[in-house]
């Protein structure tokens, strides 16, 4: 599939950088499978990878970034700070550097809120690299609204991302709600492990417009506005997770697809 990269709708950060609602989760992918499934997603029409210190697999994703021989402007390059490396963030964020064979990431993150706190002293030196010009965007993942309010309070300077565990079954209005008034855009992680893909009021929605369960939960994602990045080592699968800009699901359907999590 050569996708229309175009068709893929994005995100506009307070940086002014365009963040695409779909990208391409790289967790556990290593040494070859990480090349090869990145190849395939840009072969898919994916402009958007998310990687981290913690993966060990930013020189794959870079070496394959540099191969494909599209310019570094048209992808989309998240990172992110473990919080054990609290203490030596610019030295993290230029090993990434580094490894991914780039002078900067569209978007750095802090992993994990380190020891369970908001990690004030570690947003500091998150937005003076953003400030430096390594990461044109910054933000945070796994953080509570509270935690995210913390940072906001101390620097002033809000995340532009929050990262967390996000799909249907997941849902939850009040967090999403509470994201959209601080001017935090939500990025959903394991959308596709995060509940059963053969739910049968799932399948159900699936049959109705001939897709996978799948590609169904990858389409709730875009039309709630919330970025998604599926992971899979599997050609096939990658390019059916892009391949959802051919449907759209009703309002009663994503009102159905909302109510699952409440069945939790």
């Amino acid at each position: 599939m050569d996708a229309d990269t175009t068709r893929i709708p994005a995100a506009d950060l307070p940086s002014g950088v365009r963040m695409p609602l779909l990208g391409l989760g790289t967790a556990g992918l290593l040494g070859d499978g990480a090349r090869e499934a990145v190849g395939w997603a840009f072969g898919s029409g994916y402009r958007h990878l998310d990687t981290a210190t913690a993966y060990g697999n930013e020189s794959e994703v870079g070496a394959e970034m540099r191969q494909s021989g599209l310019h570094r402007e048209d992808v989309f390059v998240t990172t992110k700070l473990p919080p054990e490396h609290v203490g030596r963030e610019r030295r993290t964020l230029q090993e990434s550097l580094d490894a991914l064979g780039t002078g900067y990431v569209d978007l750095w993150l802090v992993h994990w809120p380190p020891g369970g706190r908001a990690g004030v002293d570690a947003w500091r030196a998150v937005v003076q690299a953003a400030e430096d010009g390594l990461a044109r965007a910054v933000g945070v993942s796994n953080h509570s609204l509270a935690q995210i309010d913390e940072l906001v309070d101390a620097t002033g300077v809000t995340p532009a991302v929050n990262q967390v565990r996000w799909s249907p079954f997941l849902f939850d209005p009040a967090f999403a709600q509470g994201c959209r008034e601080r001017g935090v855009v939500l990025e959903g992680y394991s959308p596709l492990r995060s509940g059963r893909l053969d739910d049968e009021t799932l399948t159900e929605v699936a049959d109705r417009h001939g897709k996978s369960t799948a590609q169904v939960v990858v389409r709730w994602h875009l039309q709630h506005g919330t970025v998604v990045i599926p992971k899979s080592a599997h050609r096939e699968r990658i390019v059916s997770n892009a391949d959802v800009m051919d449907f759209s699901l009703t309002d009663d359907e994503m009102a159905t697809l909302d109510a699952l999590s409440r069945r939790r």
